[in-house]
């Protein structure tokens, strides 16, 4: 059994300041349209932000071999999760508005 690594406070607080920068970037990459990048750019700092939790604040960085592993396997179940998402998503037809509804959309959009 590996021993338990004391990391720096400033290490922590550096790893913060980063994580609150990437929130924020986050806050201002909603603002911006990029068409169909904006999940994409939400993701990647997702992930990042994710890594970042995972290997220093729940200290996997400095774990065994077999931590490891089963964090590998969560990223794994997570890309397996989102592929079967997004084959769905991309595999249905647009619907149009059921008749009626262009009205009441407008007027809704209009209160």
């Amino acid at each position: 059994m590996s021993q338990h690594v004391i990391l720096p406070q400033t290490l922590y607080v550096r790893i913060f300041a980063v994580l609150l920068a990437l929130t924020f970037v986050t806050v201002a990459v909603a603002y911006i349209d990029l068409g169909p990048l904006n999940n994409v750019m939400a993701l990647s700092i997702a992930v990042t932000k994710t890594v970042l939790v995972i290997l220093y604040f729940m200290h996997v960085r400095y774990s065994s071999h077999l931590t490891w592993v089963f964090v590998g396997a969560g990223f794994l179940w997570l890309l397996i999760m989102i592929a079967f998402t997004l084959s769905d998503v991309f595999s249905r037809g647009w619907l149009p508005f059921p008749r009626g509804w262009e009205t009441a959309t407008v007027f809704f959009l209009m209160t």
